[in-house]
């Protein structure tokens, strides 16, 4: 017998997902510039939000991944919720990639984890016959 579960119901499991939401989207950055106006650098706080991921709620929720997928998505009560969690994930992936939000060369990377991907694949082998029908005979000359 493991350690009970930290989060016991569906309901609890969804509020703390969106409070972890409301931490991503509250994230800032300090950043700063020169004034010239002022002669002087100047910093403030800039709302920067991070991507929403399993492993950062994770992380956020003192639990290691492997537990989560064991005691939560293995739980058919449960299950519903994780599926809507991963699938929140990849929507605000999505989201702030074709908002700017986070850089569109970091896309590959990111979309990848959700099963997209850029490379076109060629499964062509061999000699392709084209055969031309209808449209009206040359006349030599």
């Amino acid at each position: 017998m493991g350690r009970p579960r930290r989060i016991k119901s569906v309901k609890q499991l969804s509020e703390a997902w969106e409070r972890y939401k409301q931490v991503c989207d509250g994230k800032t950055a300090a950043v700063s510039d020169f004034s010239a106006k002022n002669s002087e650098f100047v910093t403030s706080e800039l709302p920067r939000p991070i991507t929403y991921t399993i492993e950062g709620f994770c992380v956020w929720m003192g639990i290691s991944r492997s537990k989560f997928y064991e005691t939560y998505a293995e739980d058919k009560d449960f299950g519903d919720t994780v599926t809507r969690i991963r699938e929140e994930c990849e929507v605000d992936a999505r989201t702030k990639f074709e908002t700017g939000q986070i850089p569109t060369q970091l896309a590959g990377l990111w979309m990848s984890k959700y099963g997209y991907t850029n490379k076109v694949e060629n499964n062509m082998t061999g000699a392709v016959p084209v055969v031309i029908t209808g449209g009206e005979e040359l006349e030599d000359g």
